[in-house]
């Protein structure tokens, strides 16, 4: 999980980069509805990751295989150097990214009373230069929009079949510029948790209650739990990478029809991001 995507905030979850003689890391706790067997299908099977994350497939043993599918032909490769079920997940990832050193991630879980579990992921690089810490801080941008998909998902649809994809886009201006004019042609503007809301007649269909908003200096975000085409959760955000403002919406179906609605959903929602907020020059203006 070297690659969170989407950077998005959340006032519960923090990281700071920390080091020693042989290694720099971040690290973050989070408590999620659930039993430690629930929480270990999540976040430690290909299926499980898959309803939240990315696709993906794992080799469920040590020295087994893990890769996460962004798409696009994009795959970060890992080998499983602990399998501890349920309490514990560590795997290492040594082309995550061109020139970088080896990144290993060690998954914790562990229960406390209420039916919940504290979850504590931490990312390790093996430097000791400063070089990288960008990536690792990107780690803790990253994270809490997935780890909110992912509360939803163990609060409404835990257990149950997934199909996901993600669409996304490009627009000049700052991240913020992007929101208004992503959120107007998405009919997301103006959000209150609570509220139900459907996208217009010009863009593929979405319908359901806004669960989350988050808005702030690095990110502008919405997740609705759908109750159209399928049952689901998605979000529509945008932020700043890579120089410039771009937009993603992500989608998880769940339930018996979940690969059908995704299956027909994905092309839409891919043709109206490529003609909407077509991939180009657009510098980010930060």
């Amino acid at each position: 999980m070297a690659h969170p995507g989407p950077p998005t905030q959340h006032e519960r979850i923090a990281m700071t980069v920390k080091n020693d003689a042989e290694k720099r890391w971040v690290e973050l706790d989070v408590v999620f509805p659930g039993t430690p067997e629930q929480l270990w299908h999540a976040m430690a099977t290909g299926p499980g990751i898959s309803a939240w994350f990315t696709t993906t497939t794992i080799d469920e043993q040590e020295g087994g295989a893990i890769a996460f599918d962004f798409g696009g032909g994009a795959v970060s490769r890992g080998t499983i150097t602990a399998w501890q079920p349920p309490a514990r997940l560590c795997y290492e990832e040594r082309e995550w990214k061109s020139d970088a050193p080896p990144v290993a991630t060690e998954i914790t879980i562990r229960a406390r009373s209420g039916d919940t579990c504290v979850v504590r992921m931490v990312h390790s690089l093996f430097t000791t230069e400063d070089t990288w810490d960008d990536e690792l801080e990107g780690f803790e941008a990253g994270w809490p929009g997935f780890f909110e998909v992912l509360r939803a998902y163990l609060q409404h649809f835990a257990g149950q079949k997934a199909a996901a994809f993600r669409a996304s886009g490009v627009v000049a201006g700052t991240h913020h510029d992007a929101w208004r004019e992503v959120s107007l042609a998405l009919g997301v503007s103006g959000p209150n948790v609570g509220e139900h809301r459907t996208t217009p007649v010009d863009a593929p269909t979405l319908a359901g209650t806004v669960e989350r908003v988050q808005q702030g200096a690095k990110t502008c975000e919405v997740m609705l739990r759908l109750d159209h085409p399928a049952p689901g959760i998605a979000e529509v955000g945008t932020y700043s990478w890579g120089g410039k403002a771009r937009t993603a919406v992500s989608v998880y179906f769940y339930g018996d029809g979940a690969s059908e609605a995704a299956a027909e959903a994905e092309p839409q929602w891919r043709a109206w991001m490529a003609k909407r907020f077509p991939e180009g020059e657009a510098e980010s203006k930060t």
